[in-house]
Order: C-alpha cells, then sequence, then structure tokens
C-alpha cells in the first residue's frame, strides 16, 4: 500500500530540476564541511589535544583512528537511511541527515579535551565521528537520487555530478575557515580554541541547509513508485537478493577513487607538515585552491560521460591518477609551494574524471525502488574498506619505510581493482530507469 498521505491533486508540483540540484548541492556541501573540518583537524590539532602523551606521529595514527569510525558508520547509515529513503521517500530522509550530521558536528567544538576529562575526551570525539557517519552515509544516496531523478534523463550524469561537487566545495569550506582561523588565533591559542569555531559554525549552517532542503518536493520516479504502491517491504533483503553482482562491482568501482581522494586531500597534510616538516598552510592553501579546481572539472567529467560513456571517462581518470600519484610525492618533496601546488590540482583533477561520473554509474545500476538501498551500500561500503583506511595504512607505511614509496603502490594496488571492476560492469548511460530492473534501451 502506498504511504502518500496526499491525495494526488493536493500534492505539491515537482519542484524544478535546477532547485533541486541547487537544495541537493548545498546541502551537501554542508554535510561535507562537516565531515572535513574533523580530518584536518586531526591531521592538524587533535594529536596533539586527544592524545598527548605519543610521538606526534602515533599520535597523528591515532587520531585517524577516530576518524575512520565515520566511514565505519556510513555503510550502516546508508542501508539505514536508504531503507527508509526507499520506504518513506528520499526528501524526508535528507531532512533528517542534514540535521544529525551538523548537530553532532557542533558537539564536537564543545567537547573538552584530554587534560581536561581525560581518556572520556577521545571517547567522545568517537562517538561524534560515529554520529557524522551515519548522517553522510545517508546523504549521499539520497542527494544523489533527488537529482538523478528528477532532471532530463540526457542529462543524468551532469545532474547526478552536481551533489558530487559537494565535496570540493565542503572542503574549501573547512580548508578556508581552518587556514583563516590558524592565521587569525596562531600558535597556543589556535590550540585552546581557535580550532573550535570552524566545529561551532555548523549549527547556523544546518539551519540554512534546512530551510533550502524542506522547499523542495520529492523525485518524480519516486512518487511513480508510490502511485504504483510498487515499493519494496525490506529494501536491503531484495537487493541482497536480487542485485549481489551490482553492490561488488559499486564498491569495487569506488575503492580506488575513495583511497586516492584522501591520499591527495588529508595525507597530504600530515606528509608535508609531520614527515617533511613544513608549514601547515602548505598542504592547507595547496588543497584549497586544488578543490575549487574540482568544482568546476567534476561537473565537466560528469557532462562528457553523457555525451560520451561513463565507462572510459571513468577509466582514463583511473589510469591517469594511477601514474600521476608517482608524480605526486616526487613534487611534494620538493619541498617547494609551486611544484606542491601543481602536484595537488593535477592529482584532484585526474580524480574528478572518475567521480564526475560516478554517481549516476553506480545509481543507474539499481531500479528505483530500491536504488537508495543499493547504491549507498555499494558507495559507503567502499568508504569502509577504502577512505577509512587510507590514512591509516598510508601513516603505517610512512612510519614503517621511511619513504612514499610503499604508499603509492598501495595506491596503485586499490586503482586496479577500481579499473577491474568499471571493466566488468556494464555502461548504464543509455539505461532507462524505472519502478523495474533498469533495463538498456
Amino acid at each position: 500500500m502506498s504511504t502518500s498521505a496526499l491525495p494526488r491533486s493536493q500534492e505539491p508540483p515537482p519542484s524544478s530540476a535546477r532547485k533541486v540540484v541547487v537544495a541537493s548541492l548545498i546541502g551537501t556541501s554542508l554535510e561535507w564541511y562537516d565531515f572535513f573540518i574533523y580530518g584536518t583537524a586531526a591531521a592538524l590539532v587533535f594529536n596533539r589535544l586527544f592524545f598527548p602523551s605519543f610521538d606526534p606521529l602515533v599520535g597523528t595514527l591515532l587520531a585517524f583512528s577516530t576518524y575512520a569510525v565515520g566511514f565505519v558508520a556510513r555503510p550502516l547509515g546508508g542501508v539505514i537511511f536508504g531503507h527508509f529513503g526507499d520506504r518513506l521517500g528520499r526528501k524526508n530522509v535528507l531532512v533528517v541527515t542534514l540535521l544529525l550530521m551538523g548537530i553532532s558536528t557542533f558537539l564536537v567544538g564543545v567537547t573538552p579535551t584530554y587534560d581536561a576529562i581525560g581518556v572520556i575526551a577521545p571517547i567522545t570525539l568517537v562517538v561524534l565521528r560515529f554520529l557524522q557517519g551515519l548522517g553522510l552515509g545517508g546523504e549521499w544516496g539520497g542527494a544523489i537520487l533527488m537529482t538523478l531523478e528528477s532532471g532530463d534523463p540526457k542529462r543524468r550524469g551532469l545532474n547526478a555530478s552536481w551533489p558530487q561537487v559537494g565535496v570540493p566545495i565542503g572542503l574549501l569550506l573547512a580548508n578556508c575557515v581552518l587556514s583563516l582561523m590558524s592565521v587569525l588565533v596562531p600558535g597556543a591559542a589556535f590550540d585552546a580554541w581557535g580550532w573550535r569555531v570552524p566545529f561551532l559554525l555548523s549549527g547556523l549552517l544546518v539551519v540554512v541547509g534546512l530551510w533550502i532542503r524542506v522547499s523542495i518536493a520529492e523525485s518524480p520516479l519516486y512518487r511513480a513508485v508510490e502511485a504504483s504502491e510498487r515499493k519494496t517491504e525490506a529494501p536491503i533483503l531484495e537487493v541482497l537478493r536480487r542485485f549481489p553482482k551490482q553492490v561488488l562491482l559499486a564498491l569495487g568501482a569506488r575503492v580506488g577513487v575513495d583511497v586516492m581522494f584522501y591520499t591527495f586531500v588529508l595525507f597530504i597534510t600530515t606528509y608535508l607538515t609531520t614527515y617533511l616538516h613544513l608549514p601547515n598552510h602548505y598542504a592547507l592553501n595547496a588543497v584549497l585552491i586544488a578543490a575549487a579546481v574540482q568544482v568546476v572539472a567534476i561537473p565537466f567529467f560528469g557532462h562528457l560521460s553523457d555525451r560520451i560513456a561513463r565507462r572510459p571517462v571513468y577509466l582514463v581518470g583511473a589510469i591517469a591518477t594511477a601514474v600521476w600519484v608517482w608524480v605526486f610525492f616526487a613534487l611534494l618533496d620538493t619541498a617547494q609551494f609551486g611544484w606542491i601546488l601543481l602536484a595537488a590540482i593535477v592529482a584532484l583533477t585526474c580524480w574528478a574524471a572518475m567521480y564526475g561520473p560516478q554517481a549516476a554509474f553506480i545509481a543507474e545500476m539499481f531500479p528505483t525502488n530500491v536504488r537508495y538501498t543499493g547504491a549507498s551500500m555499494g558507495y559507503q561500503l567502499a568508504g569502509l574498506v577504502g577512505g577509512a583506511l587510507a590514512p591509516i595504512i598510508s601513516v603505517a607505511l610512512l612510519n614503517r619505510f621511511d619513504t612514499s614509496v610503499f604508499v603509492s603502490v598501495y595506491a596503485v594496488a586499490m586503482l586496479v581493482i577500481t579499473i577491474v571492476c568499471v571493466l566488468l560492469a556494464p555502461e548504464t548511460s543509455k539505461i532507462e530507469l524505472g519502478e523495474k530492473e533498469p533495463t538498456l534501451r
């Protein structure tokens, strides 16, 4: 039975594709801002404030361990919110995920340090990071599907790429605010209270995001599922029974992308500050500028996947990234900001060639009635085995071998998995979406 509360004549009119894109982009940007300020703070100050009795590199490793908890929670969030997104609608779930992320991020900003409350401090960080992960795990699928299911079928790659742009925008916001605070409040004052300001700002930003998000209507494809009363009672069981291959292919296609992103935007901070002993602003500014380039690059490659196809664009990005990672670390080792900036810009442009078409590529593998659950499972499980472990493995390899060579080997190995899975997956750009299993035109 359909759970729609209003007769068809009283339902709100469909939102324009542009309005849906803007709402999804803003909401996703704010959620990624919340997620990234934790990661950047973990690299810059959490090792000193929450793990002060350890060697700096070991303290950073422990800080990244609390950071990884968010990735452990993301698949769970994807399954939980995917279930309700397929049962109750995409829009309703997106409001909840934004609230969950915003509140937990704000609370990180008021959490006392180890010196104040001892071991309870890092435990509190773990709990709040887990809640962040739940929220982000549910956010991605809903934001992607709202844009994918609301726009022109011939522009699905471009439309679905806009919520992906929330990643560099969130990164820009997080690094910009942290860079500004490190300049305005340097040294001991930054450690004492300056790092908290970006977390506290989340409370204000989430209000803006909610105001925009509640103004859009449900996606037309989901409303068609409601009208036909074809909603699935247990979406996760349906996905596991009918679409296990698609989940595994989505996971594999995603895992190398995730590892490379956190190598290029997070591990770079540890490598430059802890290993090469360069100023914090080298990494922050390089990533900031490179993220600005991504704002243009991601929708460009999403559009290109509509014109050419998803798989060719994805594969070119993966191969280019596997080659560039070797150049990336060589340029970082010059300790010259100009070369470091070039390393970051090219790295994230290659990465954008994978990330631009990725949202549509994964979501198009599943039918509408289980698309939220299926796409979220594949995407977020990759985060668990990819992004969650990437900073920890990279720091451990650097600590053990005292060279970036083994970090590059690890990164390329993950990209090989991605290349193989993209080659095994079907081309999805010409698939017709609907209530039933996707079929090729």
